[in-house]
C-alpha cells in the first residue's frame, strides 16, 4: 500500500501534565516486575488506594478469534542448547487478542497505526457494568440509559475518555466456545456497544475509545458493524478483548494502551494498563 499523509483531527487533546507524569510513573512501575502469568493479573490498590491492573490476556494459540481459522500459530525459530540464544516464529492477524482497531480499520482514509499519538493512548477511562444483564441476555448491548445511570452514581465522563465495557465476558475467554458464544447457525452472540451509545458518547462527552471484554465493539449478532463505523468515522479508536475489567474502578482510572506501531498497520495486538 503506498505510503499516505493525512491531516490530523484538528480536535486539541487538552491533558495536564501531572496525568501524563503520573500514567508514565504507573506505566514504569508496571513494567518493572517480571513478565510471569501471576503479573498478568490485576494488583490490589496500595497505600493510599493506588492500584495498578493489566487489561491484556496473554497472546496464546488458542485464544479465542472473531474467525476461529485465523487463530495465530506459533512455531520454535531457535534453541539457547543449538543455537546459543532462544526464539519464536509468530504468525497471527492484527486483531489479534487484546488489541486496538485503528480508524483505517473500517474507514478509507482512516488513521493507521503509527499515526495514533501518545496523547491518544493515555487516556482517562471509566467503567460501565452491565455484566448482571449479560449474565441473561448475551446479546445486550450498552445503552445510553446504562451510560446516563453510570453518571448519576460517578459523575460526567470526561472528555477524551476511554469508556469501557464490563460485560463479565472475560470470565469465559479460556473456552473459545463460550467466549463466541456462536449458534448452530453461526450467528455469535455477545454483548458489545449500541450504535446509539457510540453517537451520543461521541457527540455529547467528546469520547476518545470505546473498549469492551468482548470480540468486537459491536454485539456478536451484529452484520452491519454500525458501531465499528460510527466511532472510526469520527477518528476514534477500539479496543477489544479487554481483560480484568471487573477489577478497574468504575471512574478516575487512566488507561495506557501499549500499541505497536505496525507500517500501515489497521490496529494491532497491545499491552493495556490501567492505574487508578
Amino acid at each position: 500500500m503506498a505510503q499516505r499523509e493525512r491531516a490530523g483531527t484538528g480536535a486539541g487533546f487538552s491533558r495536564r501534565a501531572a496525568l501524563v507524569g503520573g500514567a508514565a510513573a504507573a506505566v514504569t512501575a508496571a513494567l518493572a516486575g517480571n513478565a510471569r502469568a501471576e503479573d498478568r493479573t490485576p494488583r490490589a490498590p496500595g497505600r493510599g488506594g493506588r492500584g495498578l491492573c493489566d487489561l491484556t490476556h496473554p497472546l496464546t494459540t488458542g485464544l479465542p478469534m472473531f474467525d476461529p481459522s485465523e487463530a495465530p500459530t506459533r512455531s520454535t525459530a531457535a534453541t539457547i542448547e543449538q543455537d546459543g540464544y532462544y526464539l519464536q516464529e509468530w504468525r497471527l492477524f492484527e486483531h489479534t487478542g487484546t488489541h486496538v482497531d485503528a480508524p483505517g480499520h473500517f474507514t478509507a482514509g482512516g488513521r493507521l497505526a503509527p499515526e495514533l499519538r501518545i496523547e491518544e493512548l493515555v487516556t482517562p477511562a471509566v467503567v460501565v457494568d452491565i455484566s448482571g444483564r449479560a449474565a441473561d441476555e448475551p446479546d445486550t448491548v450498552v445503552t445510553i440509559d446504562d451510560v446516563r445511570a453510570h453518571e448519576q452514581r460517578h459523575g460526567r465522563i470526561p472528555d477524551d475518555a476511554a469508556v469501557l465495557m464490563n460485560s463479565g465476558w472475560g470470565t469465559r475467554f479460556a473456552d473459545p466456545q463460550a467466549y463466541r458464544g456462536a449458534d448452530p447457525a453461526g450467528t455469535l452472540h455477545f454483548p458489545g456497544f449500541g450504535a446509539d451509545t457510540c453517537e451520543w458518547l461521541l457527540e455529547h462527552r467528546r469520547i476518545r475509545s470505546l473498549g469492551v471484554d468482548t470480540l468486537s465493539i459491536d454485539p456478536g449478532v451484529s452484520t452491519t458493524f454500525d458501531t465499528h463505523l460510527l466511532l472510526t468515522g469520527a477518528d476514534r479508536y477500539g479496543l477489544e478483548n479487554l481483560a480484568h475489567l471487573d477489577a478497574v474502578p468504575p471512574t478516575g482510572a487512566t488507561i495506557v494502551v501499549g500499541l505497536i506501531p505496525f507500517e500501515e498497520g489497521s490496529g494491532g495486538p497491545a499491552r493495556v494498563l490501567a492505574s487508578w
